[in-house]
């Protein structure tokens, strides 16, 4: 079978760090190709070296059988390379048909001035939109699309620059379910019109489900390359992480207590949630589900202090709170890690140090003064115990890191504070099955200490694996609580769905 793009002995460092080591296989044309491995394998490096968006210190990459020597992702482009990044890189204050067409939008002269040709533009704009199944205004501002339709915009704008090798990020990341399958059809359609894709995911049922061949990266090398039917979830795992995960969800051997950590009362806002009652005692994981929508997000965000609500009130550490702030609930024991981590809970261009220390930074400070080399001790050892390379801790970006590390990073910077209770959005979204291990281990460690977690998720399996009580709210409303014993994952999908049939 013919090859569109060939690695050959791809090699690259960062700070002295070597990332990719000798990195050789081909994508068939035609094809798609699932890229798998740990966050910080290379994953991310390799397709940005492939997107013109770094160089490789050695080896080659061939497009069609040619050397390809890149200085931007322009260029890329102009070569039927496209990269479609986890994080879309759309213009949310822009119209779709600007996104589209940035940078090179058409144009018509009028007295001797070349301006955009806005009428081409929209026409153009809806032909592509069509394509990828939008019967969407070119008009609409991409801040008022949904993740799905985000994600869709990318790929016509990939096909409006004539993409022939499309690379996909973990597209899945923000998609619920019905979207992801849209996105499939949309990508298997691709796929017989010759299109060649490479996808990069961490759930590795859509990997088998979705691709052609598989390439499994490990510490920067490959492990493995073949067609999807040398591969299964298991094997992969072995070879991602270099050991079996017999089970995906560390025991916990301690019980939660009766003692309230955290109490949640008649709590209202309205339009978002309604009269919300429930308790979170010491030592006791739980899980908070429901459908995009239902209120889980926002919920969390009033209990921290980031959004209002009309009525209600929250206990916490023994004192009331009508309207909490995050500075007080920080001061009294609540940690809250959010959905976003690159947005809302990072520094990016700080170091692993500095991100930290941030939210427990008065803690290490007496009238006015840093005592620096107590913070720096107390940093080191919150990160080692995260599992984060001390070596990267000082002076390494954030940025720079992987997802999973970064997420490590987050959760470091609020068991550093020695939270009474914490929540926690989605705080696996886009990490790999080693990383998730690490955090729910994590979990694990802050129950047995005596701490309370909120735990929302969009997985009911790992909320299953994870929590002792789940709790399902819909359109605002708390549906639903099942204990442990009682746990069942289509009692929680009927739940959430309001006693619908659940597929």
């Amino acid at each position: 079978m013919e090859s569109i793009v060939e690695f050959d002995g791809i090699g690259k460092r960062f700070f002295n760090v070597t990332v990719l080591r000798d990195v050789s296989f081909p994508v068939i044309r035609g094809h798609i190709l699932g890229l798998v491995g740990e966050n910080g394998a290379g994953k991310s490096t390799l397709m940005n070296i492939l997107g013109g968006v770094i160089a490789a210190d050695s080896g080659v990459v061939r497009v069609d059988g040619k050397d390809l020597i890149l200085k931007n992702p322009q260029q890329a482009a102009e070569r039927g390379i496209s990269f479609i990044h986890q994080e879309l890189n759309l213009f949310p204050n822009l119209t779709i048909a600007e996104n589209l067409f940035i940078p090179h939008f058409p144009k018509h002269k009028i007295a001797g001035l070349g301006l955009i040709n806005r009428r081409d533009m929209r026409e153009q704009a809806k032909k592509c939109l069509l394509s990828v199944g939008l019967d969407l205004s070119p008009d609409i501002v991409v801040a008022d699309l949904n993740p799905g339709e985000r994600q869709l915009v990318e790929i016509a704008k990939a096909l409006n620059a004539d993409a022939r090798v499309v690379i996909f990020d973990e597209p899945t990341s923000s998609l619920s379910r019905p979207e992801v399958e849209r996105l499939f059809l949309l990508m298997n359609r691709l796929r017989s019109q010759g299109m060649s894709m490479i996808y990069i995911s961490h759930i590795l049922g859509d990997v088998l489900k979705l691709c052609d061949d598989i390439c499994v990266l490990r510490d920067g090398q490959v492990v493995a390359y073949g067609p999807k039917d040398e591969f299964s979830s298991e094997r992969m795992i072995s070879l991602m992480t270099g050991r079996s995960f017999e089970n995906l969800y560390p025991r916990r051997d301690t019980v939660p207590s009766d003692e309230p950590a955290l109490e949640v009362r008649s709590l209202s806002q309205p339009g978002v949630v309604e009269n919300l009652d429930f308790t979170l005692h010491r030592g006791e994981v739980v899980g908070l589900f429901g459908l995009m929508g239902s209120g889980r997000t926002e919920l969390v965000r009033m209990i921290f202090g980031l959004d209002t609500f009309e009525q209600g009130e929250i206990a916490l550490g023994g004192s009331v709170d009508r309207q909490p702030v995050p500075r007080e609930s920080i001061r009294r024991g609540l940690a809250f890690l959010t959905e976003d981590r690159r947005v809302e809970g990072l520094c990016m261009d700080a170091s692993v140090e500095e991100n930290i220390a941030l939210v427990a930074l008065s803690s290490f400070a007496s009238s006015g003064v840093i005592h620096k080399a107590r913070l720096r001790g107390a940093v080191t050892d919150e990160a080692r115990a995260v599992s984060i390379n001390i070596a990267t801790v000082r002076k390494q970006p954030v940025k720079t890191l992987s997802g999973g590390n970064q997420q490590k990073v987050v959760l470091a910077k609020w068991l550093l504070s020695d939270p009474a209770v914490l929540i926690l959005d989605e705080p696996t979204r886009g990490i790999d099955v080693g990383a998730k291990y690490e955090v729910y281990r994590l979990i694990n460690q802050c129950a047995g200490e005596g701490k309370a977690i909120l735990f929302v998720s969009s997985e009911i399996e790992e909320l299953i694996g994870v929590c002792d009580r789940i709790l399902v709210i819909r359109a605002g409303e708390m549906c639903d609580s099942v204990r442990r014993a009682e746990f069942n994952a289509e009692r929680i999908l009927r739940s959430a769905f309001g006693a619908q049939s659940v597929q």
